[in-house]
């Protein structure tokens, strides 16, 4: 199995300008496949392949003009070009959304590094154009790495790998395990066991509210400098900036930490299989009253990380249909209830049956394929 290894990188300042040009000319690469793409498609043409497109580039990059991209590795640009065709692929596909542009500001700063010209030694690993970078951590040697990507978190740098992986087999129990995910809480399982909302914590508010002050002040500074329709950037904006983009970093990786503690603790109880129920989070999204709250919880996320770990310890993962009520049907007697609000959050049946509505719905999602 091919398990990614994610590793922090300590250039020094040449080497980080590097870096920045690096990934300054792959999001410059991406959005011109974008470009030509979109244009080509107003004049009535088909898609371009990617192996059209690097030949163009090749002969774009011995022009003056573009001459500055040779400071940048040709497999960055060759790398983006492919990433742009692949994502309008997926786009066909009705896999995926259509590929936007990717914003200076917004998108990201990352590229790909050829994964055989990537050399490590102790503490070290070859970057192309770069050097010899220095890691806060030893990375396998004599290994084949896969899809090595480097990216800027708004804080450090890191490598993230593919390293092939032999897991050993795992012996698993008989128990079939239902996960219901919410608003309320994270996840519900079958067996009692449950995951709450880190959103709701003190860590998380507080983090939030700093943040909230952050953006209203630079927002003002903005204001106080304006030079007619244009804003000036001074260096107290600057810092301010640079401290709401470490708290949004903060916040992912408390809400990402709390997903991988929950996903590892649910497949360490070794269950034989896993029962989700399929969201429609695009759909889900545009409730306006419940959208933010979605979003933070990270639902998708969740789903990848529990998918990928059940493959790792051989446990079989199962997406219940879309359709499936496992929150209208009673799991004591099987009877459904046609009408149930969301606001119901205790489920009442007939039979005398009161359970918490979403322990209710993983029970039903553990007997999934029982009921089908």
């Amino acid at each position: 199995m091919i398990l990614a290894r994610k590793v922090r990188l300590k250039p020094i300042s040449k080497q980080e300008q590097q870096l920045w040009k690096s990934a300054g000319t792959a999001r410059w690469a991406y959005n011109w496949v974008l470009s030509k793409q979109e244009e080509n498609y107003k004049q009535g043409g088909k898609f371009i392949s990617d192996g059209i497109l690097r030949k163009e580039l090749t002969v774009l990059k011995q022009t003056e003009e573009y001459a500055w991209l040779y400071e940048a590795s040709n497999n960055v640009t060759k790398q983006a070009i492919k990433d742009a065709c692949n994502a309008y692929k997926k786009f066909f596909k009705k896999q995926a959304d259509k590929p936007r542009f990717k914003s200076k500001k917004k998108s990201k700063p990352s590229f790909y590094n050829d994964n055989v010209k990537l050399k490590v030694k102790n503490n070290e690993v070859l970057i192309e154009k770069v050097g010899w970078v220095k890691t806060s951590e030893r990375i396998p040697v004599n290994v084949k790495y896969v899809n090595p990507r480097i990216s800027f978190d708004g804080k450090y740098w890191y490598l993230s790998v593919g390293i092939e992986k032999e897991i050993p087999k795992q012996e698993l129990t008989n128990e079939s395990l239902g996960v219901d995910v919410g608003i309320k809480e994270l996840a519900v399982c079958s067996n009692g066991m449950s995951f709450k909302n880190i959103n709701k914590t003190k860590t998380v508010k507080q983090a939030e509210k700093r943040l909230r002050r952050l953006q209203r002040q630079v927002s003002r500074k903005y204001e106080m400098n304006k030079e007619g329709n244009r804003f000036v950037k001074t260096s107290n904006i600057i810092k301010i900036e640079k401290r709401i983009r470490h708290l949004h970093r903060r916040l992912t990786n408390i809400r990402d930490n709390h997903i991988h503690q929950a996903t590892t603790a649910i497949v360490k109880i070794k269950p034989c299989r896993v029962v989700t129920e399929t969201l429609n989070i695009k759909g889900m999204m545009k409730n306006k009253h419940l959208s933010k709250a979605i979003a933070q919880q990270k639902l998708y996320d969740f789903k990848v990380k529990l998918q990928y770990k059940c493959e790792k310890y051989g446990i079989e993962f199962i997406e219940a249909d879309k359709w499936f009520p496992s929150s209208k049907i009673c799991s004591c007697c099987g009877q459904m209830k046609e009408k149930l609000k969301l606001s119901n959050r205790i489920y009442e049946c007939d039979c005398g049956l009161r359970i918490d509505r979403d322990l209710n719905a993983s029970i039903n999602l553990s007997r999934y394929k029982l009921a089908s």
